[in-house]
């Protein structure tokens, strides 16, 4: 049996199938066919297995086949001229202008297109992408800095012609400011450094535009970046690509750095821009965005506890670990991992609806905390204490009142932003949770 994935499923395996997972621990080289290969297909499609990076590229790409697009918009022309620089080797540097109140002038190494009306970073990616004639396309933003080699650890993925998208881990770039210190440890745009398939709904749901690699084919098969949207345009285009059947890979064996917003003001614009455009891809792609999504029997269980029967909850959370000890009664040790399982699933459950009363709720949940101590008391505990935690363990250079407080306006003013966008789209579906996870009903049989 094998539990693993994101999210978690249980897996049966054949005992070829065992002998095939201890190759692969092991680290053998395999050349799966038959069987072997449809098992390997569904273990890297559930996020239970992930590519390693070879130190060899055996897919035949090279830096000539990548064609890089920069949108542009107020950038500096000696900031501009230094990422076309580390572009060095690909075939072509394309800057869309996208109507910059001051022209970008003519870069060396680089064509240069104008946009007479701004249209949005989606309508300058797209202007970029019809001009490019290689077979992959890598979209990067104008503050973001390229490390030296980054594409090499990506181009191994496209070895996979099923690959339509990788993506670089997109960390801060370190700076003095307090808003420096806070985005190195806590970028939206900065995915962790653990591999991932990326998926709507999995530990690592989307990326973004700051730096991808598309497969040019992936990207003219389901029709490029939508020009309508002016935010969320990437996301969009990432889950279309996984609805139309492309594999997506995050590999943060490459990084680049992308540089923090200059100061509160515009950083608090820009998480408000993020979250309203939740309803639009909530509305676009139903049951894939949701502030909430744990299993019912963990939102039951907490629910209970906040309304002030604590025991019930308990008693909830013990019998869903008695279910899951059931189903893994044929593991070695089996209620110690079921409690294990159980125990770590209703705390991160916890710490998803804590994010959810102090994001996408929060409006809802301040007016019931001006009537309700309870909700008062839970809110407060919701805002403090999981920042407190991150602290903690990750003991950020700036202190923990300054901390928390730039993590409670940091997930307020996104929430803020997800409201309005729901009220402009006059829908809830970027508000409501997602409940469906209810134990017993995900596990699959394996070769």
């Amino acid at each position: 049996m094998l539990i693993g994935g994101s999210p978690l499923v249980l897996f049966r395996l054949t005992d070829s199938g065992s002998l095939l997972l201890d190759q692969i621990d092991r680290g053998d080289g395999i050349v799966p066919t038959g069987s072997a290969a449809r098992l390997i297909d569904r273990l890297l499609d559930a996020g239970v297995i992930h590519p390693a990076p070879a130190v060899v590229n055996t897919s035949g790409m090279s830096a000539m086949d990548v064609t890089v697009v920069i949108p542009a918009f107020g950038a500096a022309t000696d900031t501009l001229a230094a990422l076309v620089a580390q572009c060095h080797g690909t075939d072509a540097v394309i800057i869309v202008d996208d109507a910059s109140p001051t022209p970008v002038p003519p870069i060396h190494g680089a064509t240069v297109v104008r946009h007479l009306d701004n249209r949005g970073p989606g309508a300058a990616r797209a202007t970029g992408a019809a001009l490019a004639t290689t077979a992959l396309i890598a979209f990067v933003d104008s503050d973001v800095v390229l490390d030296h080699g980054w594409l090499v650890p990506l181009f191994v993925h496209f070895d996979d012609d099923r690959v339509g998208l990788v993506s670089p881990r997109v960390a801060s770039a370190a700076g003095p400011s307090l808003i420096e210190r806070y985005e190195t440890q806590r970028s939206p745009l900065d995915l962790g450094g653990q591999e991932a398939r990326i998926r709507a709904g999995t530990r690592v749901s989307y990326v973004p535009a700051a730096a991808i690699v598309v497969r040019s084919e992936a990207l003219k098969a389901v029709g490029g970046f939508d020009e309508s949207m002016r935010v969320g345009e990437d996301v969009d285009l990432v889950w279309r690509l996984d609805e139309a059947g492309y594999r997506l890979r995050y590999e943060p064996a490459s990084t680049v750095h992308h540089a923090a917003r200059p100061n509160i003001r515009k950083w608090a614009r820009q998480r408000f821009d993020y979250g309203s455009s939740a309803a639009t891809l909530a509305r676009r792609h139903p049951n894939a965005l949701a502030p909430l999504r744990v299993s019912g029997w963990s939102a039951t269980a907490w629910a209970t506890a906040i309304g002030g029967w604590p025991l019930f909850g308990g008693s909830i959370a013990a019998l869903t670990t008695a279910l899951l000890a059931r189903k893994l009664r044929d593991v070695p040790d089996g209620p110690r991992e079921a409690l294990r399982l159980a125990g770590l699933g209703h705390l991160y459950a916890g710490r998803s609806l804590a994010a959810a009363m102090t994001r996408a709720w929060w409006p809802a949940c301040l007016l019931a905390a001006l009537i309700s101590k309870r909700c008062r008391r839970a809110l407060l505990i919701a805002a403090v204490v999981p920042a407190g935690v991150d602290w903690v363990k990750m003991r950020p250079s700036i202190n923990p009142a300054a901390y928390i407080g730039l993590r409670v306006a940091d997930d307020a003013t996104y929430g803020w932003g997800v409201v309005s966008g729901a009220l402009a789209e006059r829908s809830l579906a970027a508000l409501r949770p997602d409940f469906t996870s209810w134990p017993g009903r995900r596990s699959a049989n394996a070769g």
